[in-house]
């Protein structure tokens, strides 16, 4: 299971996403550029020093991320209020890389074309969208329980 996120607007968002990453074993690939500088002092108030523990993929754009995802062979998973599956009814495979857009504009058409799977999290009506790194928690979350890959609780 990897994250990536394409061209992601808010430093505050991406760290929070890395300490996920860290806290539940995942690797996160970037796809740039990025709305804000990529650096440590950016991303350390959200992601602490969790930050440094995550295998980060930084790809210069959509087409080296992709061609990266095809010769791994793995899923892209798209999250998006635009899927078409919703995450409940989705069946994960333990190699899928799961894809959040920008926070402010999300993804183009060609990458919603290109992803393999187009998934939605079911919410209320009349709202548009959680926060992308909500999203990640809460997709990441089921897709990591679907395939037995959640981090093992150790007994006091």
């Amino acid at each position: 299971m990897k994250i990536a996120l394409y061209q992601p607007d808010i430093a505050g968002n991406v760290g929070t996403i890395l300490r996920l990453s860290a806290c539940l074993g995942v690797p996160c690939a970037i796809i740039e550029p990025c709305g804000f500088p990529f650096s440590d002092k950016a991303l350390k108030r959200a992601g602490m020093d969790y930050a440094e523990a995550v295998d980060v993929q930084r790809f210069g754009d959509w087409d080296a991320f992709a061609q990266s995802a095809k010769e791994e062979g793995r899923r892209i998973a798209l999250m998006s209020s635009r899927g078409s599956k919703s995450l409940y009814e989705t069946e994960f495979m333990a190699s899928d890389i799961l894809l959040f857009g920008s926070e402010s504009t999300g993804v183009p058409d060609n990458v919603h074309a290109a992803s393999d799977l187009r998934i939605r999290i079911p919410m209320q009506a009349g709202f548009r969208s959680l926060n992308v790194a909500v999203s990640a928690g809460i997709a990441l979350s089921e897709a990591l329980r679907q395939t037995g890959q959640l981090p093992m609780e150790k007994t006091p």
